[in-house]
């Protein structure tokens, strides 16, 4: 099967610090890949590089076909990248539908204008809009708090609540950071049933997280970066095994398992 992702040989440098050594990865329509390392392994630059918020010193990014390396984020999201945060980025006095809504954006057809002066297509498109927002947030759910403040969420539900905005964009591939940190154990059940439900419909998901439990639970691959480079990668049950991923990550010198 073609990747609907594939990034080759990612470097990037920050003030002559090597963030990012030599990465490259794939991800097939529907898989869920998983990205994994100690902090400082680069994890969030990889993130960055493929979303758009930086560029690349070296490599290539091939994305749904196109090379995308030097595209604006908006460009990738319209070709169906989609990405939630490490930190919550969410309008608090603004509705929870509202902000879902928030992420229907690209998808526009109808523009500023004939949104303030009420002209059809702009009704009939806030209408379809808000019927995909309640959708999503049903499937999540939070169809109750469809018309509380965002900002009056609980952590786990904020966290739920930024997925949705983030599907809301129609994604291919979802890309998501760090989405259990400092979530409750019943929270993370949540987060991973709406992965997997997102997943079921064909989204792909690239997915950060240290929830090593979850990413062996979820992923069909794995890769694993320490201090910027690659040092290893495959299914799971293989990348658990790894001594180099043991030493580095998963717990202490490889020879003590």
């Amino acid at each position: 099967m073609n990747a609907l992702l594939h990034a080759r040989g990612l470097s990037r440098a920050f003030g002559g610090i090597q963030a990012l050594e030599g990465v490259s990865l794939s991800v097939a329509p529907g898989e869920i890949v998983s990205v994994i390392g100690p902090n400082g392994a680069g994890k969030s630059t990889l993130f960055n590089l493929l979303t758009g918020v930086t560029r690349p010193d070296r490599g290539e990014i091939h994305f749904a076909g196109e090379r995308i390396e030097r595209l604006p984020p908006q460009r990738r999201v319209r070709l169906g990248m989609a990405r939630s945060f490490q930190n919550l980025q969410i309008f608090p006095e603004l509705s929870v539908l509202e902000n879902v809504l928030v992420g229907r954006h690209v998808r526009t057809r109808s523009g500023f204008a004939a949104g303030l002066l009420g002209l059809p297509l702009a009704r009939r498109e806030r209408q379809a809009d808000a019927r995909i927002g309640m959708a999503l947030l049903e499937a999540l759910g939070l169809q109750a708090q469809a018309a509380k403040p965002a900002g009056s969420l609980s952590y786990g539900d904020a966290k739920l609540m930024e997925i949705a905005r983030a599907m809301a964009s129609e994604p291919r591939l979802l890309l998501l950071d760090e989405p259990m940190a400092g979530l409750p154990a019943e929270a993370v059940a949540r987060v991973v049933a709406a992965i997997r439900a997102l997943n079921a419909r064909g989204v792909a998901v690239l997915l950060v997280e240290h929830n090593v439990h979850v990413v062996m639970s979820l992923s069909e691959h794995i890769l694993v970066l320490n201090n910027g480079r690659p040092i290893s990668e495959g299914p799971p049950a293989q990348v658990r095994q790894d001594p180099a991923v043991i030493e580095a990550y998963l717990g202490g010198p490889a020879d003590a398992a």
